[in-house]
Formats: C-alpha cells, structure tokens, sequence
C-alpha cells in the first residue's frame, strides 16, 4: 500500500512538472503590429565610416585569449552575460581573471541562465568565492524552481562580455570547455564578433549595456550567495581561491600573450554601423521579435544570403516566414548539422522528422559533417550585412529564450565572416532527403542509451517540439 502511494504522488509531481511547463508555451504569440511599424530595415544601414570597428573570431583557443585580455584591460566595469558556466579548465581561468581584476577595483556584473547555474554553479566553491568579493555581483535569470514550472521553459541565452565602454564579445560561445580554449575534450565550433569603440558616443556598445543593464533589474533576477558571511567559512571555497589564485599566475607565465596590450584599432576593420536586435526579456511566451527582424533584414537581399545555425526547427508561422524570404530575389543557403553530427538530440531527431517541410521552403540546404558539432549562429546578407549572436533557428529562440543578435554593417567584416562560413562548408553536403535515414539513429552501433533517447523524443515530437 506504501508503494503505492508512493507512486500516485511521485506520477502526480511529474504531470504536475510536465502539464505546468507546457500550458504557458503552447500558444506562441504573433509579433505585434506596433513593432513591425516601428521596426525599419534602414536602421541597421551605415552611410559612413562608424565609430565601432570590429573582427571575426572563430578559434576556440583564441576565443578565450580575448576573453582574458578583455578583463585583464578593464579599469572600471565588466558585465558577463552566459546561457552556461562551469567550472573547469576554461571556466577555471576565466573566474581566476574576474576575481584578480575585482582585486584591483574593477566591478564585475555576471547574468546566467537560471537552469544551467543551478546545474553548474549551486554549492560550487570556485563560484562562491567570487560572489563573495566586495566587487562581484551574480545574478541568476529565472532561477530554477521544480515548484513553478510554469517559469521554466524561459531561458537566458544571451552570450556577451564587455569591458568598460571600450570592447566587448558577442557570439554563440558559452563559458566552459566546449567553447573555449585549447584543451584535449570535446568541442564545439562557434563564431564571436569582437567589437572596439574608438570612442564615440554612437558606439553599439551601449546598447548592449543597456539591454544588460534591462535584464540585471528584471524582477526575475535574483542575486546570487549575495555575501553570505557563511560562505567564508567553508574551507573548500578558501581552497578555491588559493586554486584560482595560482590560475592566474600560471596563465601569466605560460601565456603572457594573453596579457599585452592589444592595439584594437589594427586587429579590427571599419564598419558603418553595428545595431543590437533583441526581443522581449521577461518570463513566458515571447513575440518572435529577433526572427522577424532577421526576415526582415533577409527580404531585402538583393544576391544572396547564408545562414549558419546548428538547429532548424520551425513551426508552421516560420515556415511561411522563410518561405517569403526564399521568395525573394537572393539565393538563400542554410548549413545546419547532420542529424548525425548535431550535439542537440532534440534537433537531431527533429529534423529528421520534418527535412521535407525545411526544404519545401525554397531553402538551400547543406548538412556539416565536421569533427565537431557546429554551434555557430550567423548570417551573410549579400556583401555587407553580417549578423552573429546567440540566435538559433528553432522555435525555442524565436518564443521562449532571451536572445541577441548584432547587425554589422561592413563589407570588410562580411569578407571575413563569409571566408569563415565557407571553411566550414567543405565539410557540408547538400541535403537530399533519403530512404533509411532515421533508421540510422537507431543502428545497433548507436549506444542503447542514445537510441533510447532518440525514440523517446521520436514520440513526443509532435506534441512537446514547440518547447524545443
């Protein structure tokens, strides 16, 4: 009899868990007509040389070298904001450079993801001695609640760091291993924008701070161990700083390039202009701002357009928005994973279930099948508008998540951006659709606990993909 109960409460959780983190995202809201008046494509259009000037990064390796050489050069302010931050190697040295530059007076703002800091950074003690410093302030963007799972399907997905008003990194690059550095593990390959104001007051960079700073007064972003006075006395959290300690000095021995002053201006090329797009910030559903932007921007090709996401998954509105897009005069390729290749299960299988709708679109298809799972999100619009962000092509970046995305007006930075995306579409092959092709998900070389993952999302595809 105790069994049972056990188990009708333990079924009731889950439905409760399950019925109450569906219902608020079911229905995905339309863009409203006040912003596609207000929205104008001529916004993001420069007639002169800017004040922002700009670079393309794609080498994980290099990617944290900026990360540290941005924080190392900040005098008075960093913001970091992160879908994913963990502790490890990367993570490691990161957090010994935000602590050694809050040492010497630098405020340090840090915004993730209320899920994954729940995973990554609850009771870790290499995060909890840099909340602890006077100069450091977490805050944690829906913090994960199993009692309100209402609130859980909105995410932070936003990936920027920025020093002062001076420069700043935009991209798909999450905190940690996958993303950034050299070591010996698994990765992703990705793409970040770093961004010089030479000193104007037209510079983007303050938009991105503005639209952090919106985010960091959401009532829904909590401080974090907000100087607890127990914290200092864990031994583990005092070991964590002497370990974070003796990062940093190790870096500066054994990467002292990591640390000299970088001349921005030569490393970095002209542009007209640089715009952030974003969407709405708060809990539940989101009008689908950012996608209708980037249409928007994609509708007025005039030759052709190439876009770089890692996943596709559309509903039936993004469809008929791509398809306008298609409809137009420019040639619209698309690189996405392989079902095989794709690091995200849910998009694996889903793509699958619906490559006849993606293609049905007019959509130039390519499936990457590198090393790595792809994980950059970018586009080329004909040979001056780059955009790069955190902006998926899947439903849950349109309607559930924070999202950013930066509009790069410069024909030197889209050069750049296009050599890097056509690296990479070496490794892609046209996608066809073909018999047996999901069949192979669930080959008998596939890891039985991978193939019984796919077919439980292969089943609840069409009822649960509008989260996904």
């Amino acid at each position: 009899m105790k069994t049972r109960y056990i188990l009708v409460l333990v079924l009731f959780l889950l439905c409760y868990i399950l019925i109450g983190g569906t219902l608020p995202y079911r229905k995905n809201p339309e863009v409203s007509e006040e912003y596609k008046q207000n929205f104008s494509v001529k916004d993001y259009y420069g007639t002169e040389e800017g004040t922002d000037r700009a670079k393309i990064i794609i080498d994980n390796g290099e990617a944290l070298k900026e990360r540290i050489r941005l924080i190392d050069q900040a005098q008075d302010r960093i913001v970091l904001s992160t879908f994913s931050f963990a502790a490890d190697t990367s993570g490691k040295q990161m957090l010994a450079a935000l602590l050694e530059a809050a040492d010497r007076g630098v405020q340090i703002q840090i915004l993730a993801d209320g899920f994954n800091s729940w995973i990554n950074m609850e009771g870790n003690p290499y995060f909890i001695n840099l909340a602890k410093h006077e100069n450091v302030e977490i805050k944690i963007y829906n913090k994960a609640n199993l009692f309100l799972p209402w609130k859980g399907m909105s995410r932070l997905h936003d990936k920027c760091i920025v020093a002062d008003e001076r420069v700043y990194l935009v991209g798909g690059r999450n905190t940690f291993d996958y993303f950034l550095g050299d070591q010996d593990c698994y990765k992703n390959y990705d793409t970040d924008v770093l961004v010089y104001n030479t000193g104007g007051k037209e510079s983007s960079v303050y938009e991105v701070l503005e639209y952090f700073d919106r985010l960091w007064e959401l009532e829904c972003c909590k401080s974090w161990h907000d100087k607890n006075v127990l914290d200092n006395c864990q031994p583990s959290v005092r070991r964590a700083d002497q370990e974070l300690r003796q990062i940093y000095a190790t870096m500066k021995k054994e990467h002292p390039d990591w640390f000299e002053m970088m001349d921005y201006e030569t490393v970095t090329v002209a542009t007209k202009k640089i715009s952030l797009l974003s969407g709405q910030t708060g809990l539940y559903a989101k009008e689908p701002q950012v996608f209708y932007g980037l249409c928007a921007l994609m509708k007025e090709a005039e030759d052709n357009i190439t876009i770089h996401t890692p996943y596709v998954i559309f509903n039936q509105d993004m469809y008929e928005m791509i398809q306008k897009v298609c409809d137009g005069d420019a040639d619209v390729y698309l690189m996405t994973n392989s079902a095989a290749n794709n690091g995200n299960p849910f998009g694996s299988v889903d793509y699958l279930l619906h490559k006849e709708e993606i293609l049905a679109t007019g959509l130039r298809v390519s499936e990457y099948e590198g090393e790595r799972s792809y994980h950059s999100k970018c586009i080329a619009i004909d040979d001056h508008i780059s955009v790069i962000g955190s902006f998926n092509m899947d439903i849950k970046s349109a309607y559930q998540d924070t999202e950013t995305m930066l509009v790069i007006d410069s024909e030197e930075l889209n050069s750049q951006l296009r050599a890097a995306m056509e690296y990479y579409q070496k490794s892609a092959e046209p996608a066809v659709l073909k018999n047996g092709e999901m069949e192979k998900l669930f080959a008998r070389e596939v890891p039985i606990a991978i193939r019984l993952q796919r077919w439980i999302i292969k089943i609840l595809d069409p009822y649960l993909r509008f989260l996904l």
